[in-house]
C-alpha cells in the first residue's frame, strides 16, 4: 500500500471537515478563530485542516489543506497555509492514534474557569460523562505556535478527552467528526450549567458511578447522528450549508 487514498474519499472528508466547521459557526460554537482536523485514514502522518486565512463561516472543502504531522501542508490551495497553531493538531494526532479528530477553539463560559481561584470546570450534566477521567488545564495562554508547545499541550491533555488553555480556550479530541461535533455542543452546555449553578448553592456533581453508569448507556454514532441531523437541518434551512452536506 502506497498510502495514499483516492480522489473520491478525499473530497468526501475535505467536505465533511468544511461543513463541521461551518455547521459549528452557524451554532455559535466556533467563531472567527480555531479549526477543526481530521486524520486521513490510510494516512495516519497526515490530517486535513482548514487555512488559516479563511472564514470559519463559508469555509469550502477545495481550500481544506492536507498536513503532515510537522505542520507543514502537503496538498491543497497553492500558496495556502495552515492555521498558525496548527501544531496542536499535529501533535495531539502524533501523541495519541485513538484520536481521528481535533477541535480548538474558543469557548467562553468553559474557558472562564480556567480564570478564577477555586472553581474547577466539572461534570453537572449527564452527557458530561464524556469527561469523566477529567479536563486538565494547560497553563500557557499564548498560541500554541511550534511544535514543542504542540508537545507540551498534547501531554498536558494525556489520556482525557478534553483541556482547557489557560485564559484562551479549548481542546476537544473524538473518533470522528460527529462525536466531535456532539463533544463541543456538550462541552458548553456543560460549562453552561455550572456557571448558572454555582450561584444557587453548592455544587453537586455527579458521582463517578454515576458517569461511568451513564457512559455505558451512550451510543455515540447514533447520538451523533441525531445531533448532526438537527444542527445541520438548522444551517441548511438558513442557507448556511448545501442540503447535500446534511448528509455527510
Amino acid at each position: 500500500m502506497d498510502g495514499r487514498i483516492n480522489e473520491t474519499t478525499e473530497q468526501r472528508l475535505k467536505t465533511a471537515v468544511a461543513a463541521t466547521t461551518v455547521v459549528l459557526s452557524h451554532a455559535g460554537i466556533l467563531g472567527y478563530s480555531g479549526h477543526v482536523s481530521l486524520r486521513l485514514p490510510d494516512r495516519p502522518g497526515a490530517f486535513l485542516i482548514q487555512p488559516v486565512d479563511d472564514s470559519r463561516a463559508a469555509l469550502q472543502p477545495e481550500a481544506v489543506l492536507t498536513v503532515d504531522l510537522d505542520g507543514k501542508a502537503i496538498a491543497g490551495r497553492p500558496g495556502a497555509k495552515p492555521p498558525r497553531e496548527v501544531f496542536i493538531h499535529a501533535e495531539i494526532f502524533r501523541a495519541r492514534p485513538d484520536v481521528n479528530a481535533v477541535l480548538h477553539y474558543h469557548p467562553a463560559l468553559a474557558t472562564l474557569f480556567t480564570m478564577v481561584e477555586g472553581r474547577a470546570l466539572v461534570p453537572l450534566r449527564n452527557q458530561a460523562a464524556r469527561w469523566m477521567s477529567g479536563i486538565p488545564v494547560y497553563p500557557e495562554p499564548g498560541h500554541v505556535d511550534s511544535s514543542a508547545k504542540g508537545r507540551a499541550l498534547a501531554a498536558a491533555l494525556g489520556p482525557h478527552n478534553a483541556a482547557l488553555i489557560r485564559a484562551h480556550g479549548a481542546v476537544l479530541v473524538a473518533e470522528g467528526l460527529k462525536e466531535l461535533f456532539i463533544d463541543a455542543v456538550h462541552f458548553e452546555e456543560n460549562a453552561e450549567a455550572v456557571y448558572r449553578a454555582a450561584p444557587l448553592g453548592p455544587l453537586k456533581p455527579l458521582s463517578s458511578q454515576e458517569l461511568a453508569a451513564f457512559y455505558k448507556q451512550i451510543d455515540r454514532a447514533a447520538h451523533g447522528a441525531k445531533l448532526w441531523t438537527y444542527y445541520a437541518g438548522r444551517a441548511a434551512a438558513d442557507g448556511a450549508i448545501p442540503d447535500a452536506w446534511t448528509r455527510i
